[in-house]
């Protein structure tokens, strides 16, 4: 469980988002991505533009589950993600995240 970033290297621009299985939702992004199905038009453009040798995926930060049983990850998980999107400022020219959509 984490917070993730897709990140364009040649045009700097990321999209960060969270998740409770990352390396499952980066694959899914990049198969996405690869079928031409993502469904964030703006990065969809890059890679086809880029190719996928111009991007980076990368986790930002894990959360550590408490040992409750029935613990549910949703909020904490969009706490980290918040502090990660201000931290980054992923928006406008830098960015592929847009205001109140999650990634």
């Amino acid at each position: 469980m984490g917070v993730y970033r897709i990140c364009n290297t040649r045009t700097g621009k990321s999209l960060i988002g969270a998740a409770r299985d990352v390396p499952a939702r980066l694959n899914r992004h990049r198969a996405q991505l690869g079928m031409k199905l993502h469904c964030n038009a703006e990065l969809q453009r890059d890679w086809d533009t880029h190719g996928p040798d111009a991007f980076v995926f990368e986790t930002l930060d894990l959360l550590k589950p408490p040992d409750e049983p029935g613990y549910d990850p949703t909020d904490d998980l969009r706490v980290l993600e918040d502090l990660w999107i201000q931290k980054l400022q992923p928006f406008g020219e830098n960015a592929y995240n847009k205001p109140g959509r999650p990634a």
